[in-house]
């Protein structure tokens, strides 16, 4: 029989354990997480500050946005706190919450993307029905559904993992609490939940694939129809971002769970969790911004705003004093 104890507390192994390695992986993740969070925030209020874009693309940008924010909010700020207090430890509460947290985010960022194709579908091949066809009421459900679905999946996985047993090591090897890696230090037969896990992300990733692949393979079949060069230059500049973004945390995500154990090693289970949890949240504003004119002049106009607001702020003080 196999002592079995209820653990109190995690370790997250982390990237490094030289002081001066933690103080420049703090550096650096304090670095990644303030451009991401400064970079969603001002997307969120050039949408907010400015009327024309006021539209169901824009308003489903805002609500990536607003997963991105959260979902690099979930990981980066714990790994930095513990390399700045040279700690690894996460209580099983907080480890919970982070699992809980990673698979709500992640599902309603995959979710989001596959509504914002069939939103440009429905904008570039049927533009005399888009109001019709992507009418308010149909967004927010639309947004909603993807929330409720991306929280009933993080409950059933979350659930899942810890109603496996941890009796033996507590030592992750990772910088935030991953399924994967609380899989290999469970003492109970993971095999059946390792076949859920692989069965659902098969089954949902390969759902919004299809209505992704679907959506553009319309989309370009309309678009090269376009006679106008510029008609169809303002077609892509619309899908373009979206399609990379798409890509970006698909691919990354993928190779985070479903790559050959063959791949499999602490240094690259590391890397990989950083492409998928960190680098979406930083390039989608980015991308969005390099590619729509639009929201380069609402950025310009937001930024002038905070710019001007944080002058009247500092010139009261000065009177004050």
């Amino acid at each position: 029989m196999i002592n079995k104890t209820i653990m109190a507390e995690f370790v997250l192994l982390g990237f490094a354990n030289l002081r001066e390695l933690q103080i420049l992986h703090f550096v650096l993740f304090l670095s990644i997480y303030l451009v991401a969070l400064m970079g969603n925030v001002l997307l969120i209020a050039a949408v907010a500050h400015s009327h024309h874009l006021h539209s169901p693309m824009h308003f489903f940008l805002v609500n990536l946005s607003m997963v991105d924010a959260c979902y690099i909010s979930t990981t980066i700020p714990k790994s930095m706190v513990n390399s700045l207090m040279d700690s690894k430890q996460i209580s099983f509460s907080g480890c919970i919450t982070q699992v809980f947290l990673v698979i709500m985010f992640s599902s309603a960022e995959l979710f989001l993307l596959t509504v914002m194709a069939y939103d440009r579908y429905a904008a570039i091949c049927h533009p005399l029905r888009y109001q019709l066809i992507m009418n308010w009421n149909v967004c927010f459900q639309m947004a909603a559904a993807s929330w409720i679905t991306s929280v009933t999946i993080a409950v059933v996985y979350t659930v899942d993992t810890f109603s496996l047993d941890f009796c033996q090591s507590n030592v992750i090897e990772q910088y935030f609490c991953d399924i994967p890696q609380l899989l290999k230090i469970s003492c109970t037969d993971t095999v059946p939940f390792q076949s859920l896990i692989f069965a659902g992300i098969l089954s949902i990733g390969s759902f919004c694939f299809t209505i992704i692949f679907v959506s553009y393979v319309y989309i370009f079949s309309a678009v090269f129809k376009i006679q106008s060069a510029q008609g169809r230059q303002k077609a892509f500049s619309t899908c373009t971002p979206h399609l990379t973004v798409f890509c970006l945390f698909f691919f990354t995500g993928s190779f985070s769970y479903v790559r050959p154990k063959a791949l499999s090693s602490p240094t690259v289970d590391l890397l990989a969790a950083v492409l998928y949890t960190a680098l979406p949240p930083v390039m989608n504003p980015i991308i969005y911004s390099l590619r729509n004119k639009d929201i380069q002049l609402a950025l310009g106009r937001a930024m002038t705003i905070f710019s001007c607001t944080s002058k009247v702020g500092f010139k009261e003080m000065d009177w004050k004093h």
